[in-house]
């Protein structure tokens, strides 16, 4: 359990609060609520905040968490719209330095808060503008090359042996000649039909480009692709034993359909897949899935990508009582026993800070991701900070082109390189 000094600050801040309030107009003299508006942008966790609003609510009297949820790729533009109508929230989710950018003047500085104390790593750069961080991290996601265990036993693979590159590409080719017998249809099955794969893939080999730093990648004016001899490589291999057409591969095919199915034994996915196989299969999770790391930057050094994809940000310009409760209840949910084990048990999160035991995190592949941060071996969310619209325009459409056969790697490369920087 992360220890804190939080509760004492906590009970300061209600007291003021409740004084501070006016009085209502019913005649017992209670008094006035003060309401936290919440814009999420994550539906799937919609009920989990909601129940944690309730709670602190319970115990913070005449403070009302609400939360409010668009997602489903329309949430920045909901949010953008609240702003211009004026109904603006107190607390927000937000995707990214693109994102933190456009609130910085909207946004409080949140280097006093108790939360940022125990933050993890360097994760505060995903949230920091001019040197001024303006997010809390909310959670961390790791991906790499998911794995089913039990194929792998029964193929004779032991992926503790897998300390290089060419010990992945042995593995991968030993899967292949017993995938017969194992009833595989392939080894990998590459989403190649999803923008957003690509796009995660790409960070695997952009991340050493600027220095594991996802402000680098954000003030970055060029790609030079500087290991993008390693990502041919990868990107060969995967084309080669991969579920064909490799082009019209979705995540549905791929995790709901082949993965869990144990008709493929490695996809390119995060531990956001997590709830999606619980739901299929409770035991898959448990018992058959791990993660294998990239080897990005050379053949010997592997790392899993690991970050906060989402940041809560203040605003700072609203009444001083609503901010003051909102920086309360975001403490609270990071730091109180109560927020602490909605996040771990309710919500199935990596917590984005130092300080937890790792057999407390809800399974054995985001217990490796919690690891591999604190020890430093992992890379950054770099695909994240690429230019609005990079790879949904140029990048992904490229890599399919590669892919199909139908411009060589040179192109690949020359191609995204130009409209980075033009974008840029």
């Amino acid at each position: 359990m992360i220890k804190k000094k939080y509760f004492l600050v906590s009970g300061l801040l209600l007291t003021s609060l409740l004084l501070g309030s006016c009085g209502s107009n019913s005649s017992g003299g209670s008094q006035k609520e003060t309401v936290v508006e919440f814009f999420s942008q994550k539906p799937e966790i919609t009920d989990q905040l909601k129940d944690l609003a309730n709670t602190y609510s319970k115990e913070h009297e005449n403070v009302r968490v609400n939360i409010t949820t668009v997602g489903s790729g329309e949430g920045s533009a909901a949010l953008q719209a609240k702003f211009t109508s004026g109904d603006e929230p107190a607390l927000m989710m937000l995707g990214g330095l693109p994102e933190v950018e456009r609130y910085k003047k909207t946004l409080m500085d949140v280097s006093d808060m108790e939360v940022v104390d125990t933050v993890a790593g360097n994760l505060l750069e995903g949230g920091t503008i001019d040197d001024v961080p303006l997010g809390v991290p909310m959670n961390l996601e790791g991906f790499g090359w998911m794995y089913n265990k039990e194929l792998f036993e029964k193929a004779g693979v032991d992926p503790d042996n897998i300390k290089t590159y060419d010990d992945f590409v042995s593995a991968v080719e030993q899967l292949d000649q017993q995938k017969d017998d194992l009833g595989m249809d392939a080894v990998f099955g590459y989403s190649g039909g999803e923008d957003y794969i690509t796009n995660q893939f790409s960070a695997n080999f952009t991340s050493p480009e600027f220095d594991d730093s996802i402000l680098e990648a954000y003030d970055a004016k060029e790609l030079k692709w500087e290991y993008g001899d390693q990502m041919k490589k990868y990107t060969d291999l995967i084309n080669q034993y991969n579920v064909q057409p490799i082009l019209s591969v979705d995540y549905s095919q791929s995790v709901e359909k082949l993965f869990v199915n144990d008709k493929v034994a490695i996809v390119h996915q995060g531990n956001w897949i997590i709830p999606t196989l619980n739901g299929l299969d409770p035991d898959f999770v448990e018992n058959k899935l791990g993660i294998l790391p990239v080897f990005g930057e050379n053949d010997t050094e592997g790392k899993v990508v690991v970050g906060a994809p989402w940041y809560i940000g203040i605003n700072k310009n609203l009444d001083q009582k609503v901010v003051e409760a909102a920086t309360d209840f975001l403490n609270w949910m990071y730091l109180s026993d109560e927020g602490q084990d909605a996040l771990l048990n309710e919500f199935n999160y990596i917590p984005p800070q130092e300080g937890y035991e790792v057999d407390r995190i809800s399974d054995p592949v985001s217990q490796e991701i919690y690891q591999a941060l604190l020890d430093g071996k992992t890379a950054a969310m770099t695909h994240k900070q690429y230019p609005d619209g990079y790879f949904q325009s140029s990048l992904f459409p490229e890599f399919q082109k590669y892919l199909n056969g139908d411009i060589s790697w040179e192109d690949f490369e020359a191609n995204t390189s130009k409209a980075f920087s033009e974008m840029r």
